[in-house]
């Protein structure tokens, strides 16, 4: 845009966006994550006016607050929750300046109670920061503060997306914050850009009618991140800055003693690597997947982690996802390989193959036991036929629902599969990874169905 100067900063493991808006020397930020000195080179040489919420987050834990203190900014956070710190709180319909823009607060419940997004314009350009409101295709999930609220909200967020596009010009930039492989979004989003205009054109909130468009959001919401539930009481409490220095060096025996006595060991290699040899009792996170998502939501909160690398800044990296959930500090860390990180030189491995491997295996004994850990909703889209279905986050708690037999484990992409091998191995149980895209299920010959599983699948 020529006017708004608009720079955005995305945190894709967690599916979200932060922004830094302006024109000329001020800028606002908006919705920013937890490790601000990634914003660094986005604000040089200008002046942070305002540092603005749309909604106290579920889903990761705000630098909003140390950004405004940091930059002498106003801190300005929706007037509803009470917060234990110092804000310009804002309702609907306040404004305030920064250099050439104007931002009015727009009410937009749904996602939350006292949801705003933040209409900016500098008299020629208009762009609205969404938040969890309107998204690409999709809104915000309505389901992260109650059960008994989740109908309300819906109803709520349908007439919020109505009032933006009542408010706003079709023209408008939306910017939201949620939508790009978020758990905060109610269903799949499309799209790295959109209008008003566009969102009208296209999107359930627009196009359905409020009973189709409640009816269809709650029946499609699937599970969240376990963790979610410790954002909000992080964000109203008020965060401040974090320590990214590496934690303390791991021995061989510090790492044996930890994994007895139950803490997690994370060893981020890749899940073919580890496959190959890994520390018994550890768990396989790679790192080229969604590891803090992942980790955050299976971890019982506040136990000690662990991480093991190949290199420091294979650690560095997922200490710095981890402090956007909260898990400030690792307990230790170690550079190297399992021989080195063995103390009795012991090492444990599991097979891997594909789903034509599987395919083989089940022509060869069809009562093998085939374990999907995928969400409910990809598993009702398709699924390997007599396959049991166990969600991730679900397994620990459903081990003895287990045969006592060799598991063979699938996810979506290999990486899941792997967290839950590991999950598996490290309780004396026998795997195999299934380690490939599911779409190659059905070319493999394995026979595919679709809807509801029956009892015991």
């Amino acid at each position: 845009m020529a006017g708004l100067d608009i720079r955005v900063l995305e945190t894709s493991d967690l599916g979200d966006r932060s922004y830094v808006v302006g024109a000329g020397d001020s800028v606002v930020v908006v919705d920013p994550q937890r490790d601000i000195d990634r914003l660094v080179p986005l604000v040089a040489g200008r002046t942070v006016t305002h540092v603005v919420e749309t909604h106290i987050h579920n889903d990761y834990v705000t630098g909003g607050l140390q950004l405004a203190r940091e930059h002498g900014a106003a801190y300005v956070v929706p007037a509803g929750p009470d917060v234990a710190y110092a804000r310009q709180a804002a309702a609907d319909g306040d404004t305030f300046a920064s250099g050439a823009t104007s931002w009015e607060a727009v009410a937009t419940p749904g996602h939350t109670p006292h949801h705003l997004a933040w209409a900016v314009t500098d008299g020629a350009e208009t762009a609205v920061l969404t938040g969890g409101s309107l998204l690409f295709g999709s809104v915000g999930r309505t389901d992260l503060v109650s059960d008994e609220l989740t109908e309300r909200l819906t109803r709520d967020q349908w007439r919020s997306a109505r009032r933006l596009a009542d408010r706003l010009p079709g023209s408008a930039v939306v910017l939201p914050t949620h939508g790009f492989g978020s758990f905060c979004s109610a269903s799949p989003t499309s799209g790295d850009s959109s209008t008003i205009a566009d969102q009208v054109a296209a999107n359930p909130a627009f196009i359905q009618d409020e009973e189709r468009f409640v009816a269809e959001l709650v029946a499609g919401l699937d599970a969240y991140p376990a963790y979610y539930a410790q954002m909000a009481p992080l964000n109203l409490v008020g965060p401040g800055p974090v320590d990214l220095a590496p934690a303390a060096v791991a021995t061989a025996a510090d790492i044996r003693r930890r994994v007895d006595a139950g803490e997690w060991v994370v060893d981020l290699r890749s899940r073919e690597i580890f496959a190959a040899g890994f520390v018994p009792g550890t768990l396989s996170f790679d790192s080229t997947g969604n590891v803090v998502t992942y980790l955050g939501w299976l971890i019982p909160w506040g136990t000690p982690v662990t991480l093991l690398g190949d290199s420091a800044e294979q650690v560095a990296g997922v200490q710095r996802e981890l402090v956007r959930i909260g898990i400030d500090r690792p307990a230790a860390h170690a550079i190297g390989g399992p021989r080195e990180w063995a103390s009795d030189g012991r090492l444990a491995t599991y097979p891997r193959t594909d789903f034509a491997g599987l395919a083989a295996a089940l022509a060869d004994d069809p009562g093998l036991t085939v374990l999907d850990v995928r969400s409910r909703s990809e598993n009702r889209e398709s699924r390997i036929a007599g396959a049991r279905h166990v969600p991730l986050h679900q397994l620990t708690d459903r081990l003895d629902e287990m045969p006592d037999a060799t598991l063979w484990v699938h996810c979506g992409s290999g990486f899941r599969a792997a967290v839950a091998a590991s999950l598996l191995s490290a309780r004396g149980r026998d795997v195999v990874h299934v380690d490939e895209d599911f779409e190659a299920a059905g070319p493999a010959g394995l026979p595919m169905v679709a809807g509801p599983a029956p009892d015991g699948e």
